[in-house]
């Protein structure tokens, strides 16, 4: 799929409306195109449409409009997306597509790559880096970047604590992490794992073994506009997991008997908006900004749009430094960052990476610049 195509497609739209798969942040991406004006369309599997049809769909209430979805398509899968007629459908609705993580899970990057002939907001090249298995992926541009981040280790070498991080035997893109600090306890660990079910034999194979960063964890949400060639900071936070926030909660020694019971889970559930120290700020734009720039080189357009750094501030002599373990090239699902002051000391206002995405997909269609912003 040419980009030249997909540009002349989006050029030939004579208006515009705004879709996104039914998951995720489809709540954010709708409820920042309604403040616009902007028409949305969410595309929902059968059995986990009730959220957007029932309780969040636009409509009147007591003379005044509420609700931030215009139109549910339904499919049985996610995954029929890609196929010709729902792509004719959505072409007909002169929709952009907002990509998201359940966006490229459900869907699968080799089907947006070749057959989503529908205009994407950002780049869609991009979104295969999230996963250490491709060629050029997320730690490849981190280090291309000079970005520092953990050290990664062969089981046989390695010398402190690390952290493991293989794929669910059930759901592959969730991740059981586990700690070992030898050779040995790795061993001992994934041989228990195995055992249970919790992890495959494949999975364990390709699990990328990381130092273990102790430091403030925070996630850098960022958003980079093709029409000015400026990098935002829209906000920063924080994640919830279970049940590993219900355990840190306990006292040590009872956290060492419930794990005795218990296996440890750190699925992400939510987000918890949060505030950085403002001398911190120019490390964190820094640190953007030199990403910003090795995507562009390395995955032509670059980076459009939203994307978020992960990872935790750790003290070093020469004072806080930034280490990145993960990061997320589309539309992070963190709906409370509008709640951090970033985009109002900008702005003059709080915005939603929701809302400041549709401003830039509007400004591009307004300025005829539609076609620097899609992939």
């Amino acid at each position: 799929m040419e980009r030249s195509d997909i540009q002349k497609l989006a050029n030939s739209y004579r208006n515009f409306s705004i879709a996104t798969l039914g998951s995720h942040s489809a709540l954010d991406i709708c409820e920042g195109a309604k403040r616009e004006g902007i028409k949305t369309t969410v595309v929902c599997q059968k059995g986990r449409e009730r959220t957007y049809q029932k309780y969040y769909s636009a409509r009147k209430r007591f003379g005044k409009s509420i609700g931030c979805i215009d139109e549910i398509m339904l499919l049985d899968k996610f995954s029929e997306i890609a196929t010709p007629n729902i792509v004719r459908q959505l072409q007909k609705k002169n929709a952009v597509f907002i990509p998201h993580r359940s966006f490229s899970v459900y869907v699968g990057y080799d089907a947006i790559e070749n057959n989503f002939e529908v205009p994407i907001f950002g780049n869609r090249f991009l979104l295969r880096a999230e996963e250490r298995t491709a060629e050029r992926n997320q730690l490849y541009l981190l280090k291309k970047a000079g970005i520092r981040v953990p050290k990664s280790f062969k089981p046989s070498r390695i010398d402190r604590l690390v952290l493991v991080k293989a794929s669910e035997a059930k759901r592959s893109y969730e991740r059981a992490f586990f700690f070992a600090s030898s050779e040995d306890e790795y061993e001992e660990r994934s041989r228990e794992m195995l055992k249970k079910g919790i992890i495959t034999e494949e999975g364990l194979r390709n699990a990328p073994i990381e130092e273990f960063v102790l430091g403030a964890q925070y996630n850098f949400n960022f958003f980079y506009s093709p029409l000015s060639e400026e990098l935002e900071l829209i906000g920063t936070d924080t994640r919830r997991q279970t049940n590993l926030d219900g355990l840190l909660k306990l006292p040590a020694t009872e956290q060492l008997e419930v794990l005795k019971h218990i296996r440890m889970n750190n699925i992400e559930i939510g987000h918890i908006a949060c505030t950085l120290r403002e001398s911190m700020l120019e490390k964190v734009f820094d640190i953007g900004e030199k990403f910003v720039e090795t995507c562009r080189k390395e995955y032509p357009p670059g980076l459009i749009g939203p994307f978020a750094l992960q990872g935790a501030i750790i003290p070093e002599e020469r004072g806080e430094e930034i280490v990145i373990f993960d990061v997320s090239f589309r539309l992070p699902g963190s709906p409370g960052v509008r709640f951090t002051p970033y985009t109002e000391y900008l702005y003059g206002e709080s915005l939603s990476m929701g809302r400041r995405t549709a401003i830039e997909i509007k400004n591009a269609f307004k300025s005829r610049k539609i076609g620097e912003v899609i992939t």
